[in-house]
């Protein structure tokens, strides 16, 4: 990358509200943002990434009084926890800010200015229902009673949970503010509003200019043909927010000064780094990229009243807004009292922060479209690809050539496999350009797996036991580990650490997207220690216990059931105990007991698939099994140990399909994790026959 060629791009991710704990969903994000930005730096490009904590509103204000500190107190610790467990998940913000600094106060007054002198503000009474006991006027979230349709109680007022209506707080029967308990009163008061119908014309063209995803500039499409409103940027003392110049006793609503905080936040930064120039950012011709990713709840923010505001300033508009949905976890919402309301934190106590990174990444696309964290899936795929297919080429390979000195080999014994490795970074980089995370994955799994296919056919510790062959052995060794360095090079964005522990011990500068252009030859390296231990369903199960115990600290009450019963982990039963008779089972006929009868309900929980045995092998010291790779379709591999080495050759079995049971639980093992069971038929020892089904079959194909 010439510096010619460097592209200079300023990126941000949606502001934590400075009022809670970071959790799984707002972690999507970020790691989202953060894979992309290090995709930008490993290709040379300036790619500066910089956040806040979105620190006013009512809300703060209100948490700070009930714990006896300021809201300047709380927001500081808030900001501490969130910038370690953004740290902790190795998103590296080039600088995490605040919305409550010196910086984003003079960026919003300016904006505001500009927007009131060209006669973009307007300021009019209205009523609102009012707090008499807190002397504060109450947001309809702090306000409930009985819905005016059905009568039920305890609705918020907006909306009733119970009959799905729609009304105005003021519609309420018996209304009382959540905060003091008191009836609230309607009372007036002058309030400032941006007239975004200003911008109509503006909003239309800049909404299809192509910086927003197909499907959100089409539902903005419905908003601007139905005619947009002014927008109400102004709240009444008490508020913990910036004063409006000229407007004692009023302030900027949150949402006002809350995309300002990206500009404050960079504006800190170059005040501080030499290379950075604000204006060069941000002014209208700018030859500079912005990007902002955000979650697809608060696109009218960042669409409609952001973009206007910048244009009324005389600032730039962003170059995309790229949007995502909502996480859910095993398919339903996110919730405490199912034990999925996951904090980020209490993830860490459990389970390695790059699991969760590669699972994102590995199911992430440019779409807006939900993200589902399926939990034993997570556990399934991080094993079978970070362990089984990754780590895995390493680890059968380095110590080989440690011990024969510890420097690879000075020519290359398979150049057109390791350049087709090399290739491939140029699909891969524009996936990822693209945002297209899942898809490069994808990719990238499948030369991991022709990496393994390669060790597997070459067997250098078949070889290493045959005197004269150490040459033999470090080549093959030597390819496969400039495929491994080719795999984390392209895997460095979502696995950060993985990627240093490389760096370490290959002896590697960097892994910057353009070193892997060249190969590794008479290049030494140091002894390889495990990289990555396989995730274990039962730390799932912790951190699901674990949220529900928060919940019942949070609410007094007693934690809810185990959470196993709300997710599909594996729970392990007891298993009965061995009956002394040898022989079978007899009724009292005399005909044998098989098995005790299922209802078909337990049956249909069975998901057999088809499977094609992608290799298999002796297991070391294992009378009965053989270990086998199957490809179960999606290009999702599995390690099952199966007890047929006196029917079928290692040799014999690859390429074959057969049927599995692809949602058995993993079972630990002497000689390692089996991840499910082939299906075979016969009385045993030679006399066994794998289910094969015909040769139209396909991996992951279900059988009914």
């Amino acid at each position: 990358m010439t510096e010619s060629n460097a592209r200079k791009i300023l990126v941000t991710s949606a502001l934590p509200y400075a009022n809670g704990s970071i959790h799984l969903g707002h972690l999507l994000e970020y790691i989202q943002t953060d894979i992309w930005v290090r995709f930008q730096k490993s290709r040379g490009h300036q790619c500066t990434y910089v956040c806040a904590d979105d620190a006013h509103g009512t809300a703060i204000m209100l948490r700070a009084e009930k714990e006896g500190i300021t809201p300047e107190q709380l927001i500081a610790n808030v900001k501490a926890e969130h910038e370690a467990d953004f740290a902790a998940f190795h998103i590296a913000f080039d600088h995490f800010h605040s919305t409550h600094s010196d910086e984003n106060r003079e960026l919003a007054e300016y904006i505001y200015t500009a927007c009131r002198d060209k006669g973009h503000i307007a300021v009019r009474r209205i009523k609102q229902l009012y707090d008499p006991v807190k002397s504060l006027f109450l947001a309809d979230r702090y306000i409930k009673g009985e819905c005016p349709k059905c009568g039920a109680g305890d609705q918020y007022g907006d909306n009733c949970e119970a009959c799905g209506a729609t009304y105005t707080p003021a519609d309420l029967v018996n209304p009382y503010s959540v905060i003091s308990g008191a009836t609230p009163i309607e009372k007036e008061s002058e309030h400032y509003f941006f007239k975004l119908p200003d911008f109509q014309a503006f909003l239309q063209e800049w909404t299809r200019s192509g910086t927003l995803q197909e499907e959100v500039a089409n539902k903005l499409a419905e908003w601007l043909d139905s005619g947009l409103q002014e927008w109400d940027i102004s709240r009444d003392a008490p508020y913990f927010g910036f004063e409006i110049p000229d407007a004692p006793g009023k302030f900027f609503y949150v949402w006002l000064d809350a995309p300002i905080g990206y500009m404050a936040s960079f504006k800190y930064l170059c005040d501080r780094r030499d290379d950075l120039d604000f204006d060069e950012y941000w002014r209208p011709d700018s030859n500079a990229e912005v990007y902002h990713f955000i979650g697809k709840d608060i696109i009218n923010f960042h669409a409609l009243f952001w973009p206007s505001m910048l244009s009324a300033a005389g600032f730039r508009t962003p170059t995309a807004v790229n949007a995502h949905g909502f996480v859910t976890v095993n398919g339903a919402k996110m919730s405490k009292s199912r034990g999925t309301f996951i904090k980020a934190r209490t993830f860490l106590n459990h389970l390695n922060p790059s699991y969760l990174r590669y699972y994102f990444a590995a199911k992430l696309g440019s779409s807006v479209d939900d993200f589902d964290l399926n939990l034993e899936d997570f556990v399934q795929r991080v094993n079978a690809d970070l362990v089984n297919k990754l780590v895995n080429i390493a680890s059968r390979t380095a110590n080989f050539v440690v011990k024969g000195g510890g420097v690879l080999s000075a020519e290359c014994a398979e150049p057109e496999m390791v350049q087709a490795f090399i290739d491939r970074g140029d699909v891969i980089a524009e996936l990822y350009e693209k945002r297209e995370f899942g898809r490069a994955m994808k990719e990238i799994m499948a030369l991991a797996d022709r990496a393994n296919e390669y060790i597997q056919l070459k067997a250098p510790w078949a070889m290493n036991k045959e005197p004269g062959r150490e040459a033999e052995v470090l080549a093959v060794c030597s390819v496969a580990l400039n495929c491994f360095r080719q795999l984390m090079t392209y895997l460095a964005p979502v696995l950060p650490e993985l990627a240093a522990k490389t760096q370490a011990f290959m002896k590697l500068d960097d892994l910057a997207w353009d070193s892997r252009k060249t190969i590794l030859l008479g290049h030494a390296i140091d002894g390889f220690t495990p990289m990555l231990a396989r995730a274990e369903l039962s730390k799932v199960e912790a951190i699901l216990q674990e949220t529900q115990s928060e919940l019942a600290k949070e609410t007094g009450l007693a934690a809810p059931a185990a959470a196993a019963s709300t997710t599909k982990v594996a729970a392990v039963k007891d298993k009965p105990a061995k009956s002394k008779n040898k022989g079978p089972e007899l009724r009292e006929d005399g005909t044998e007991v098989i098995a005790d009868t299922i209802e078909f309900a337990d049956f249909a929980k069975v998901d057999l698939r088809i499977a094609r045995i992608v290799r298999a092998e002796h297991v070391e010291g294992a009378e009965k099994l053989l270990q086998l790779t199957l490809d179960i379709g999606n290009n999702e591999t599995r390690n099952v140990f199966s007890g047929i080495k006196a029917a079928y050759a290692p040799q014999d079995l690859q390429g074959k399909l057969t049927v599995v049971v692809a949602n058995l639980a993993p079972r630990k093992m002497k000689f390692g994790v089996s991840e499910g069971m082939v299906l075979a038929a016969g009385p045993g020892g030679a006399d066994l026959w794998l289910l094969e089904p015909h040769e139209g079959a396909q991996p992951g194909m279900r059988v009914l």
